[in-house]
C-alpha cells in the first residue's frame, strides 16, 4: 500500500493532483485545502496517501497535512461515508471546522456541504463527537466578512456549485475592497462572483 508519495508536481487542480515519482504519474485525488497549499506546478510536493483498493480501481487521496489524513480516516469509518464524500467534506470545511462543527453538534454547519444531507449529518454526529478528542482545533477565529448579507451570500455561491472555501475567501477579498457591502447582499454578491471567477 502506498502511505507517502513525493515527486514533482506534474499539475494541480481542486480535487486532483498529479505527481510523478521514479518515472510514475500517480493521479491523486485532494481536498480544496490541500489544493491550496500545494506548490506551484513543477515544484517537489509530497503527500500523506490514504489508498482505497477497490473491486474496479485503486484509487489514492493525498493529504499535504497529517491531521486532514486522520480526520479523514475517522470520517469513512461512518456509515455512507465513502472516501470521496470524505474529500467533500474536507473541501467544504477546513478539518478544524469539521471537527468543531462534529463536537459542538452543529448539523446546520454540516448540512451546508455538498452531499451532506440531513440525516448523514446526524449519523456523523453520533457516530463521530466522542472520536476526536486527539484532535487539536484551536478557538474560532472571527472572518473577517460579517454582516447581514455574508450569510446569504455564502449559501447562494455554495448553491451554484462553488467550493465553500473559494466562496468564503472571495466574499472576504470582496469586503476588503468595500466594507460597506458587507450589509447589501447585490453589492456583495456582485462583488465576491468577480472575484471568484
Amino acid at each position: 500500500m502506498i502511505a507517502h508519495l513525493r515527486g514533482k508536481l506534474i499539475s494541480k487542480q481542486p480535487g486532483q493532483a498529479i505527481v510523478e515519482a521514479a518515472g510514475v504519474g500517480y493521479d491523486v485525488c485532494i481536498s480544496v485545502p490541500t489544493f491550496t497549499a500545494l506548490p506551484s506546478v513543477g515544484a517537489e510536493a509530497a503527500l500523506h496517501i490514504h489508498t482505497q483498493v477497490s473491486e474496479d480501481q485503486i484509487a489514492l487521496f493525498g493529504f499535504l497535512d497529517s491531521e486532514e489524513k486522520r480526520l479523514f480516516l475517522r470520517l469513512i469509518t461512518v456509515s455512507g461515508v465513502g472516501p470521496k464524500l470524505a474529500i467533500k467534506i474536507l473541501s467544504g470545511l477546513n478539518s478544524e471546522r469539521v471537527v468543531q462543527a462534529l463536537r459542538s453538534q452543529d448539523h446546520a454547519q454540516l448540512t451546508r456541504i455538498p452531499g451532506v444531507g440531513k440525516k448523514l449529518a446526524e449519523r456523523l454526529v453520533v457516530e463521530l463527537k466522542d472520536k476526536l478528542d486527539d484532535f487539536a482545533v484551536a478557538p474560532a477565529e472571527k472572518t473577517g466578512a460579517q454582516g447581514p448579507a455574508v450569510d446569504d451570500v455564502l449559501s447562494a455561491l455554495v448553491n451554484l456549485g462553488y467550493q465553500r472555501v473559494a466562496a468564503e475567501k472571495a466574499i472576504e477579498q470582496a469586503v476588503a475592497k468595500d466594507e460597506a457591502l458587507s450589509g447589501d447582499f447585490d453589492g456583495l454578491f456582485r462583488g465576491a462572483l468577480k472575484v471568484i471567477r
